[in-house]
């Protein structure tokens, strides 16, 4: 019986970030107070679909359906409706920040009940709702699904989710979002608060317009004060495009699922040493047939016979030199680490003080 190797192994993707500093847009790491987008859900039906919708037992489905043809005057008891071409879902949608009446987005459809497809189906007109419970949208259209469901009497197959589908600029704003600008001063956020990079956005503000109107409140926020006589618009459209170096966390990110190593550009080693061993074991089964004496009662048996070896390799000490992400990385190749290895490595290096970064497990 062939050997049996009891070890574990798992793919490694290692992510290196470029070390080299470049000058970034402060829109592109950051943003304007309330420049953002925009929720808006609803609960909807979906129908022509081809008896992959929802069954008898989701009651909300075919009282649904009951009250919407009701309102279209068709009278109907819920308790003899029985379709399965009709599907309840819940519908989404992002809308971006500033959008007018009369605009059109995507929308999301997702089944809510046992259908098994959405594919083919059509959502009827849906009211979009926002947090604050008012209608701001209707969504209707052709649902298109990225999946597909095949069924026979005895085999079924199914690719990707066919229960969730999108519908292009299937959605139109009936009114403005609630939205103002505040002509006096705004807000400039940051995507990753910092205090570095929140004082230079207030240092390369003031120094574009010559005056302190800029000041950095905290690591993730720089209020501006708009100079009087200066649109609005066209100071924030100067302001986003001014561009600075950002500085971030020096971190070290792992995915113990999946074997991702992500080293940021930033992260430093200190001196240190590493001998990494590997142990594997290996379990081979010879069973023996066993004859009994001659003219004895016993019985012709196979005997179980069970050989483990255990080999640990012998690896030498190596130290880890360098200070940059592509030395690290270097170094635990010249070593032959394994995808297991280098992530034990790592916990091993910050444990001993000598990884400069902040390390992640996910």
């Amino acid at each position: 019986m062939a050997g049996k190797n009891i070890c574990g192994y798992i793919s490694l993707l290692i992510i290196l970030l470029s070390t080299l500093s470049f000058a970034e847009r402060i829109k592109d790491i950051a943003q304007v107070e309330g420049n953002r987008i925009n929720y808006l859900q609803g609960y909807g039906l979906v129908v022509g679909l081809r008896g992959t919708g929802d069954g008898k037992a989701t009651q909300f489905t075919v009282k649904s359906l009951a009250n919407m043809l009701q309102k279209m005057g068709i009278v109907v008891d819920p308790n003899r409706l029985t379709v399965r071409n009709v599907a309840a879902v819940m519908v989404t949608a992002k809308v971006p920040p500033y959008a007018k009446a009369g605009m059109r987005f995507d929308v999301d459809v997702a089944s809510i009940g046992d259908a098994r497809s959405l594919e083919g189906g059509t959502l009827v007109l849906t009211p979009l709702r926002g947090p604050d419970g008012q209608i701001y949208a209707f969504a209707q259209g052709q649902v298109i699904v990225g999946g597909y469901e095949a069924r026979g009497r005895g085999a079924a197959q199914v690719k990707n989710v066919p229960t969730a589908g999108r519908i292009p600029n299937g959605a139109v704003l009936e009114r403005d979002l609630p939205f103002r600008i505040d002509t006096a001063e705004v807000n400039i956020i940051l995507d990753y608060p910092d205090f570095t990079t929140a004082k230079r956005i207030q240092d390369v503000i003031n120094d574009r317009f010559r005056a302190r109107i800029a000041t950095a409140v905290d690591s993730a926020t720089v209020r501006v004060r708009i100079p009087e006589g200066i649109n609005p618009v066209d100071f924030l459209a100067e302001v986003e495009n001014l561009e600075i170096e950002s500085s971030q966390t020096a971190r070290v990110v792992i995915d113990s699922r999946t074997g991702t190593v992500v080293l940021g550009g930033s992260v430093r080693i200190g001196p240190v040493a590493v001998a990494v061993g590997s142990l594997v074991v290996k379990v081979k089964e010879k069973p023996e047939v066993v004859q009994p004496p001659p003219l004895s009662p016993g019985e012709t048996r196979e005997v179980p016979r069970t050989e483990v070896e255990v080999v640990e390799e012998k690896r030498r000490l190596v130290p880890l030199e360098g200070t940059t992400v592509q030395d690290l990385v270097n170094s635990l190749n010249r070593i032959g680490a394994t995808p297991r290895e280098i992530i034990s490595i790592l916990q091993a290096i910050k444990s001993a003080g000598a990884l400069k970064a902040k390390l992640e497990v996910l």
